[in-house]
C-alpha cells in the first residue's frame, strides 16, 4: 500500500477522531507494521525508514531514540501522514485499527486535531516561549472542545502528569522545562 501527502483542506470534523482512552485488552492504539519510507524515485531512492514494526497499547508511553540521520522525525512524521509530499510510504500504519495511509482528508484532518499529535523534543522549538506550557496545552484543548477554562487548565495538569511532568509544571515557561 502507497500513500502520498498533499495539501490538507480545512474544517476538521474533531467528533470523528478515534477513541484513545480504550482499556487494554482492545486492539492497539498504535500499530505499524512493515513501514518503509523512501524519498525519490526509480536508482535515485533513498530509504530513509525500513521495515518499522512496533505496536502502543493504550497507557502505554513510547520514547524513540536512536542516532542522528536513522530516521526518528521522518518515523514520527509519518505515523501522521506529516511528511512531503515526495516521501513515498509502504507497509500500514493503523491507529485504533483505522489505516492512516488509506483515511481520506477530511477524517485524517480530524484524527490530527482531536485524536494525535506530535510534540518534538525541545520545547523551545515546539511551545511559544513567552506562554506558559499549561495554556498552550489548554488552548486546543478549549478551542476543540466545550470544556471550560478551568476544565481546559486542569487537563493540561493531567496531559502533563500522564507525560511524567508534575501537574503544576503547568505554570512553567517552555526555557524552564528540559
Amino acid at each position: 500500500m502507497t500513500a502520498t501527502t498533499t495539501t490538507t483542506p480545512p474544517n476538521p470534523d474533531p467528533s470523528a477522531a478515534p477513541d484513545l482512552s480504550k482499556p487494554v485488552g482492545d486492539p492497539p492504539l498504535l500499530e505499524v507494521r512493515n513501514l518503509t519510507v523512501t524519498y525519490g524515485g526509480g536508482a535515485g531512492a533513498v530509504p530513509a525508514v525500513r521495515g518499522v514494526d512496533l505496536r502502543v497499547e493504550a497507557g502505554q508511553k513510547l520514547g524513540i531514540a536512536g542516532e542522528s540521520g536513522c530516521g526518528k522525525s521522518t518515523l514520527a512524521l509519518a505515523l501522521l501522514r506529516l511528511l512531503p509530499a515526495s516521501a513515498e510510504l509502504t507497509g500500514e500504519i493503523l491507529l485504533d485499527g483505522e489505516d492512516v495511509l488509506t483515511m481520506k482528508w477530511g477524517r485524517l484532518r480530524a484524527v490530527r486535531w482531536a485524536g494525535a499529535s506530535i510534540v518534538f523534543q525541545g520545547a523551545m522549538h515546539s511551545l511559544n516561549a513567552v506562554h506558559r506550557v499549561g495554556d498552550q496545552i489548554a488552548e486546543p484543548i478549549l478551542l476543540h472542545s466545550k470544556a471550560t477554562p478551568a476544565a481546559a487548565r486542569k487537563r493540561a495538569g493531567e496531559l502533563l502528569e500522564q507525560v511524567g511532568l508534575p501537574a503544576a509544571r503547568a505554570q512553567a515557561y517552555p526555557h524552564e522545562l528540559s
